[in-house]
């Protein structure tokens, strides 16, 4: 197994993530962000299964709203999950989202992201850049074709140098494409382009046993290869499954430790 590469340090709540830090695992809520106690009931079995950090998606008014009553109450740092909505973005730092994930190709403006940026600078907090193959910007889809690797790493670095033009650069970055090829050959090239902090995953990677086979091939060679900071294991299923998953990952690759560990043959 390669060494690990050293990145900046990035702070989410009380969780460092980046440079010698262990790798974090992450997952997102899956109840309605409107349900304020059924979110909270998630989290808090997300916690007491080892997730370090959660997102939350806040696709509304109605879901920004709730967002303020589930921070003030939940056990784990929360990412603000938004997109295309730079208000609700401003809103859910406002009550106190300790990181937000954008992908500005998205969001609009570029007055609206450095909105964005200048209060999260002023709240301390940092910004995921999310870039994904289906949010992927017109004019890459048009140059390229298709979300090919090359798309996703032009539009992930023309993200980056939007923010660091904004003098902002308290930045992680997570690339993601649904299959193992594209997503493992862009963290690849953006692992050698920049410093930052990665957050690791195959999107839409399928149920819960066809999905957990193809996020541990993918997050196995990237964290072989000593790329990532921090881990989803996006499925269809519930998201404590995401957890014990992405524990089993760290675990067989030897990154981390966490309860025991059964070794067994097939007629033992």
């Amino acid at each position: 197994m390669r060494e690990r590469k050293k990145t900046k340090i990035v702070k989410i709540g009380d969780v460092l993530i980046g440079g010698d830090n262990p790798i974090r695992i992450q997952s997102m809520t899956k109840t309605s962000t409107e349900d304020i106690e059924g979110t909270l009931n998630q989290i808090r079995r997300l916690k007491d299964l080892g997730c370090e950090i959660v997102r939350v998606a806040i696709p509304s008014e109605e879901a920004v709203l709730a967002f303020k009553e589930i921070k003030r109450n939940s056990p784990l740092p929360i990412v603000a999950d938004i997109h295309f909505n730079y208000r609700l973005a401003l809103k859910a730092i406002e009550y106190g989202a300790d990181g937000i994930r954008i992908n500005p190709g998205n969001i609009g403006s570029k007055e609206r992201v450095s909105e964005i940026v200048r209060l999260a600078k002023e709240r301390g907090i940092p910004i995921r850049i999310g870039v994904n193959s289906g949010s992927l910007e017109k004019e890459l889809l048009k140059k390229y074709g298709s979300a090919t690797t090359s798309a996703l790493v032009e539009s992930v670095m023309n993200s980056v140098k939007l923010l660091e033009d904004f003098d902002f650069y308290d930045i992680k970055i997570s690339v993601k494409a649904s299959d193992i090829e594209r997503t493992v050959e862009a963290y690849r090239r953006i692992s050698e382009l920049t410093d930052y902090p990665l957050h690791i995953g195959i999107t839409e990677a399928g149920t819960l046993f066809s999905g957990t086979i193809k996020s541990s091939v993918g997050i196995g060679i990237l964290l072989y290869e000593g790329i990532g900071d921090t881990i989803r294991v996006s499925l269809s299923a519930p998201p404590e499954e995401e957890v014990r998953v992405g524990w089993e990952i760290l675990k067989v690759l030897g990154l981390r430790k966490k309860g025991i560990e059964i070794i067994s043959c097939p007629t033992c």
